[in-house]
């Protein structure tokens, strides 16, 4: 596929998909003409990259990953150099620590909805029901 339907099928900017190749996040085939041609598998790869991206992790970390693909057993344990073991135990730590924040913040505002009288917005009816209490006019279905 071209560059523009790999750009449509996963929103992300051409610029942007020419930058993961530089990196070595991506890669293509180059079709007579100069166009690149990228695989179907690109589509997964481009969305798996976008999100390491997004979640804080360096592109020389992601591509050093990459790179290892595949890579296994004895092979992966001499590839694998205690350096980087230890670049990527630390941004495992910082992701943790972001998906607990993340869980905070989701949990206050699904509190703070579930006390609204929009408390339906949010699809859970358990959650809403458990901050109704059922003896106000609002349990019953009358407005506040």
């Amino acid at each position: 596929m071209k560059i523009g339907e790999l750009s449509r099928r996963t929103r992300v900017p051409t610029r942007m998909l020419r930058y993961y190749e530089q990196q070595g996040l991506l890669s293509s085939e180059r079709l007579p003409n100069g166009y690149r041609d990228y695989p179907e598998s690109a589509v997964e790869q481009v969305e798996l990259v976008r999100g390491l991206i997004s979640s804080g992790l360096p592109t020389r970390l992601i591509g050093t990953m990459l790179g290892m693909d595949g890579v296994e057993g004895e092979e992966l344990a001499r590839t694998c150099s205690r350096n980087l073991a230890e670049s990527l135990a630390e941004e495992l730590a910082t992701l943790e620590s972001k998906i607990r924040c993340l869980e905070r913040s989701r949990d206050t505002v699904r509190r703070f909805l579930a006390r609204t009288r929009h408390a339906e917005v949010i699809g859970d009816a358990r959650l809403v029901l458990e901050h109704v209490p059922s003896s106000t006019p609002a349990a019953a279905g009358a407005p506040r």
